[in-house]
């Protein structure tokens, strides 16, 4: 896709994000059936909900603004989920594993804040519909607050379990 304009970008970064949380909802039932601490289990389901309701939030998003997304595959996720998928492959079920999927998990938070993060900055820019921009403002909140959890997650005990190994 040429990107000429603002608005093309601001397309292209929405279309990106939406194939990344597609392929995160994917990926996300394989992590929680990796994990062996339960609370850890629970976090990856709970964001595959919070996923879910981003999708829609996008749809949303695109209705309101009457734009149409390009159809592209978002490569960086579909990188994270291949290490994801090689910390499975590679590492024993255990504490050393869980801290290895929080990690990726947080990976992916990251990037997901910065893309949300970027997106947001456009949509102000460009103007749009101010409820379109809380929509994606909501989204970059719960993903600060997923990339938190899991931060608690790793310093309450999935960490210090892993380094007794």
């Amino acid at each position: 896709m040429a990107v000429k304009t603002l608005e093309d970008l601001f397309i292209h970064e929405l279309s990106d994000i939406y194939s990344a949380e597609k392929q995160l909802a994917k990926a996300l039932p394989k992590l929680a059936r990796a994990a062996e601490n339960p609370d850890l289990a629970d976090a990856f389901n709970t964001h595959l909900e919070e996923t879910q309701g981003q999708i829609e939030r996008i749809d949303q998003v695109v209705e309101m603004l009457d734009i149409k997304l390009k159809r592209i595959k978002c490569a960086a996720m579909e990188g994270l989920v291949e290490e994801g998928k090689e910390v499975i492959e590679e590492v024993e079920k255990g504490p050393v594993r869980d801290a290895a999927l929080i990690g990726g998990a947080q990976k992916v938070e990251h990037y997901e804040i910065a893309s949300y993060g970027t997106i947001c900055v456009l949509a102000k820019q460009l103007g749009c519909d101010p409820k379109a921009i809380q929509l994606l403002k909501d989204t970059l909140a719960e993903e600060k607050a997923t990339d938190e959890k899991l931060t608690l997650l790793a310093e309450s005990g999935v960490n210090a379990q892993a380094a007794e190994r």
